[in-house]
């Protein structure tokens, strides 16, 4: 996941934006998604949206696969942003299910009818299934989308008990699903590469300690796997439940990556005594978002 990047006032900072997409590729990442919930994408304005859409797909140049995230209540919109990312070279779309605050949801037939939409746009879907819609998605309705949906393979699981969900969706639906992840930084991913994920979309805090954990269990070293996992989940726990996306940021001016941690208002600058202990809990593991840029 990459975050977006601004200055000290809060705009833009398209050579940082630029250089964090390069520390991504350094890592050997197997793909990034931008303009998501942890990109701060419901900071942005349409126009930054599109700026950021435009420099992010340029600047990796194929490199690697790039997600464009296009969540919106408005299944017209949604289908203009699938279009617009199509149409500048993205290699996926992800959404979430049509959602507006707390009480405005789609039903499960407007939710399939929703995804339908997209999927006439011809590009590959990734659905995010998290928390932050407030949108229930049972194991049913998603096999049923994946079932009908040609373009829709792809599943991020960040909801909760997404062990179960990810094993009970597999069991119904896995041969039309070619890649079962989950997300919310990792914090339940030994869990969930028992249940069948063949992946996860993490934050871009820790990627070069995460990847060893997912290439060692489908190597079959599951052993190897849960060493490497319970020696970083003090990490991704912290990162997790004390710092949201602004862990990354602050690391990564740690390391010399980008200038500015800079949140945008209302999201309140992390806490000193959080950001210490962050950094306390990265060191002896040496990951490269603290080294690279220096």
């Amino acid at each position: 996941m990459v975050p977006t990047i601004f200055d000290d006032v809060g705009n833009l900072d398209i050579d940082g934006q630029k250089r964090t997409l390069d520390f991504l590729i350094d890592q050997e990442v197997d793909g990034a998604c931008i303009l998501a919930n942890y990109s701060e994408q419901f900071s942005l304005t349409d126009e930054e949206r599109s700026v950021l859409q435009k420099v992010c797909i340029d600047h990796t140049a194929g490199r690697i696969p790039l997600i464009v995230t296009i969540s919106h209540f408005s299944t017209k919109v949604v289908c203009e942003r699938a279009k617009s990312a199509l149409e500048t070279g993205a290699s996926i779309v992800m959404a979430m299910p049509p959602y507006h605050g707390a009480l405005l949801k789609g039903t499960p037939q407007q939710i399939l009818d929703h995804f339908k939409e997209i999927g006439d746009v011809g590009i590959p879907i990734m659905l995010q299934d998290a928390p932050l819609s407030g949108v229930a998605l049972a194991v049913p309705l998603l096999a049923e989308l994946a079932q009908s949906i040609e373009m829709l393979q792809l599943f991020k699981i960040e909801s909760a008990g997404a062990a179960e969900k990810i094993s009970n969706l597999l069991k119904l639906a896995d041969e039309h699903i070619e890649g079962p992840f989950d997300g919310e930084e990792g914090i339940t991913l030994y869990a969930d590469l028992v249940a069948g994920a063949t992946g996860s979309m993490t934050s871009a805090l820790i990627p070069d300690l995460i990847g060893p954990v997912i290439q060692s269990y489908l190597a079959g070293d599951q052993s190897k796997a849960k060493d490497l996992y319970s020696a970083v989940l003090p990490i991704i726990n912290h990162e997790n439940r004390q710092c949201g996306f602004r862990a990354t940021k602050e690391a990564m001016v740690e390391g010399g990556i980008i200038k500015s941690s800079y949140c945008r208002h209302p999201i309140e600058t992390l806490r000193k005594e959080a950001r210490d202990l962050l950094i306390e809990l990265l060191k002896p593991h040496d990951p490269a978002v603290l080294t690279w840029g220096k």
